[in-house]
């Protein structure tokens, strides 16, 4: 039987929280630790955590933050505990659980012995959304699900899911993955496939306590704050694509009327350059937080190729189009088209070659 760490986030946790820690020290699994982080709990609720304090095992160890970081924070927290106990008490993975009542023992013994079979996959306790379930709960993980379909081409059927058994390699990268609140567990799924983590479901019971009162989770912020790398990479394409496309056309009217190789590869090298630069700027610095190494001589090489593919590729579908439209605004059609194929190839080059974030954790 491999063995397993626990780690619970806790902010303002009541009662039940003391429950589940005494139902998980009187569990048969292989649990050798379990971790509690008070991610900066008020006052009111110290109570708990003194309780926790005096719960008689040495397997149970609390973390504290001194202020309110979040829950991907104090993820975190708990990660490097692990990763620092690795050489004196190894684990095979850690299993995160929320501190509401949400998530049982029985459903977390399910999920560990589904990754002690998968040691290398992710689990995630997948609830089944039937029945009376909260109209947050249920708009977040509609939208959460299919936006990571779409991104990932993967389906997971409870992205928000706290229940999961993380293996102990993906915990080293996952460590490093930006963002400190709930951003950081849809995170951890996004970048999965990049890393070759294959992420395998366990069906859990869905509960849901006095309608979900006790959740942390801000419907509006937090989201904005999950699918933030999303807008601000879009943002940025968008105004790189506004210069691009508006100094293409004005250069066109400039150069040539005749829609010839020669001014459209022109054309589009001066106003790929313009863009680029700005493009450059705000992915580095805003859209992927700095991270990646020799990102601008990479990016150049990317940019060197994607300018002639985008050359070559506007003058082809130009004739293409000619042939049925003949218009001075063909190119600029032709441009848009291919440019937006272009774009996607592009997003997935910088996200996974160029701004990659290296693990700093051995």
């Amino acid at each position: 039987m491999q063995n397993f760490g626990i780690l619970i986030p806790a902010l303002d946790p009541d009662e039940k929280l003391i429950t589940l820690l005494r139902q998980l020290l009187a569990s048969q699994q292989a649990i050798t630790s379990i971790v509690v982080v008070d991610d900066g709990s008020d006052a009111a609720h110290q109570a708990i955590f003194t309780q926790v304090q005096q719960l008689p095992d040495n397997r149970l160890h609390l973390l504290r933050h001194a202020r309110n970081q979040g829950k991907g924070a104090a993820l975190k927290t708990g990660f490097r505990y692990y990763l620092h106990q690795a050489k004196t008490a190894p684990v095979a993975g850690i299993a995160t659980m929320d501190a509401d009542g949400q998530h049982t023992v029985s459903a977390l013994e399910q999920c560990l012995r589904l990754a002690t079979g998968r040691p290398h996959d992710l689990i995630i306790g997948a609830r089944q959304f039937t029945g009376n379930v909260p109209w947050r709960s249920r708009f977040g993980n509609i939208l959460t699900d299919n936006l990571v379909r779409v991104l990932t081409h993967q389906t997971i059927s409870d992205t928000q899911t706290g229940l999961r058994v993380i293996p102990l390699d993906y915990v080293r990268l996952a460590v490093d993955f930006p963002g400190d609140r709930f951003e950081f567990e849809f995170d951890m799924l996004l970048e999965a496939k990049k890393h070759h983590v294959t992420i395998s479901e366990q069906p859990i019971p869905t509960i849901y306590l006095d309608g979900n009162a006790s959740s942390h989770f801000r419907v509006i912020r937090d989201s904005l704050a999950i699918y933030a790398r999303f807008f601000k990479f879009a943002a940025s394409g968008l105004v790189s694509f506004i210069i691009d496309i508006g100094l293409f056309s004005v250069l066109m009217l400039l150069l040539d009327q005749n829609q010839s190789l020669r001014a459209i590869m022109v054309a589009t090298v001066l106003a790929r350059a313009v863009s680029s630069i700005v493009n450059y700027l705000v992915n580095r610095h805003v859209v992927f937080d700095n991270a990646g190494e020799q990102t601008l001589l990479k990016y150049v090489a990317l940019l060197i190729v994607q300018t002639l593919a985008s050359g070559y590729l506007t003058h082809g579908l130009t004739l293409a189009l000619g042939m049925i439209w003949q218009s001075a605004l063909t190119p600029t059609l032709a441009k848009l088209a291919g440019d937006f194929c272009l774009f996607l190839v592009s997003y997935y080059i910088q996200k996974n070659l160029i701004f990659k974030r290296r693990s700093h954790v051995e």
